[in-house]
């Protein structure tokens, strides 16, 4: 796509958004690499909101999502949208897959839902964070605010290791953030 089209389909996307009722937020990247994840994740409008804020901010995320999403017949456009299938009923190797991808890009912009499910959780997958912290790159708090109809990115952590202090971080990111269906938020926790 040029850059022309690319700049009327980005205000096209922003103007879907604003038609909806939604107010695109973002604190752009600190860098060419980073990991974002996506909280909370409650509802398949989810996707629809966050494709759209993709592409009415311009950065190209890749996004990972379970394998049997990538089926027919929606697998091709998911692939074309950034997608990356992951396996989760059995170990891959897809984190160092992940962390040798960024090892290898000049630029890659990853967005995960931690939840890895829209469903009630009691703990977040940790593969983000793992990711994250091998590659050395930021993590970026993405969201879908449905209580304030707002879709972006307001933060970026440096992760230190520290599990117990980066969750906090992470929590209070996320303190004021409502999902469609606010009684399926995950905890944030690792199990």
């Amino acid at each position: 796509m040029s850059a022309r089209c690319a700049g009327l389909f980005s205000r096209f996307c922003r103007a879907l958004l604003q038609l909806a009722g939604w107010k695109v937020v973002l604190v752009g990247p600190p860098g060419p690499k980073a990991v974002v994840i996506v909280y909370p994740h409650t509802s398949n409008w989810d996707f629809i909101v966050g494709i759209l804020a993709r592409y009415a901010i311009a950065i190209p995320f890749r996004f990972v999502g379970k394998d049997t999403l990538f089926r027919w017949p929606f697998g091709g456009l998911f692939r074309r949208l950034g997608g990356i299938p992951v396996n989760r009923r059995q170990s891959t190797g897809f984190v160092g897959g992940l962390i040798e991808a960024f090892d290898k890009a000049d630029s890659l912009y990853l967005a995960i839902a931690p939840e890895g499910t829209r469903k009630k959780i009691d703990h977040w997958k940790s593969g983000f964070y793992r990711v994250a912290l091998a590659a050395n790159v930021p993590l970026g708090l993405a969201f879908i605010d449905y209580s304030r109809r707002e879709v972006g990115i307001e933060a970026w952590l440096s992760l230190s290791g520290n599990e117990a202090e980066d969750l906090a971080g992470i929590r209070a990111g996320y303190s004021n953030k409502r999902g469609k269906k606010p009684e399926m938020e995950g905890d944030i926790r690792f199990r």
